[in-house]
């Protein structure tokens, strides 16, 4: 009996140090992230939240700061396009989201598509258009179900990239090409083209670049969308439609990608009057 008391206030004794130490690395790794130091206090959170129990209301506190700091990681490394690191920290973040949906309310579930949207723009940064497009499927699905969030229910980002002095956005929208052609003008995808401040950051948007609906339906052509230049607020520069760069219904992006690219060199012949 003695032998058995003795084992089971070892036990507890083991648990209540575990989580006193887990304790103290919560409050080191809370202070790392007053002085902004996000690396090491993201390798403690990782640590830590792992090891807490999970009925512990610790654990709790410990979520909320993994998916916060593993969120901004994503987000700087995607920005200075490291798309391989975003990568990592956007994969680690949906896991760390989905543990948390049955922590939190309904609000901090719906991060989850927003991540999404980061991690598709990361696999287009590498290139990998076949993984982005799993993911997109999974925005599309939510889209079509409504469960999509405001700022996320009519089109999202997905890809950046720097081109020389310039920012790239291309944003895609979920509506579908219309039955009717000609009822509307409709624009698929748009690629919003910046010029930059010193520290790299937005400036003035300079043009778009629209792939934009076909209105012509004969299907000889086999052309659902063309793309589209528009300027905002370059100059010297030429506007129109650019009928060397046409696309299907079902986009090829990496086509469309390289082509983006060969008009930011200047590589078009639009044969329309600018606007």
């Amino acid at each position: 009996m003695k032998v058995q008391l003795t084992i089971l206030l070892l036990t507890i004794s083991s648990i209540v140090f575990g989580q006193t130490e887990i304790l103290k690395k919560y409050q080191i790794a809370d202070s790392l992230l007053q002085t902004n130091n996000l690396k090491e206090a993201y390798n403690i959170f990782k640590d830590i939240e792992q090891k807490c129990d999970k009925k512990d209301t610790l654990y709790n506190y410990i979520l909320w700061y993994c998916v916060g700091v593993t969120t901004e990681l994503e987000k700087q490394n995607r920005n200075a396009e490291i798309f391989d690191k975003s990568l990592q920290f956007g994969l680690e973040a949906l896991q760390l989201i989905e543990n948390g949906k049955s922590y939190f309310d309904d609000k901090f579930a719906l991060r989850e598509y927003f991540m999404q949207k980061n991690v598709i723009i990361s696999y287009f940064g590498l290139g990998q258009i076949s993984n982005a497009l799993k993911h997109k499927e999974i925005l599309y699905k939510a889209y079509k179900e409504k469960k999509l969030p405001e700022g996320l229910d009519e089109y999202f980002n997905f890809t950046f990239f720097k081109w020389e002095d310039k920012n790239v956005w291309g944003y895609e929208w979920f509506e579908e090409l219309p039955k009717d052609r000609f009822s509307k003008s409709f624009s698929k995808i748009v690629y919003y083209v910046y010029s930059t401040n010193k520290d790299g950051t937005d400036k003035d948007q300079l043009y778009r670049l629209h792939v934009l609906m076909f209105h012509n339906i004969d299907p000889a052509n086999k052309i659902d969308y063309v793309l589209t230049k528009r300027l905002e607020t370059a100059k010297n520069e030429t506007s129109g439609t650019l009928y060397a760069y046409t696309y299907t219904k079902d986009i090829d992006y990496k086509k469309l990608q390289a082509d983006i690219k060969e008009v930011l060199k200047g590589n078009y012949q639009p044969k329309s009057k600018k606007d």
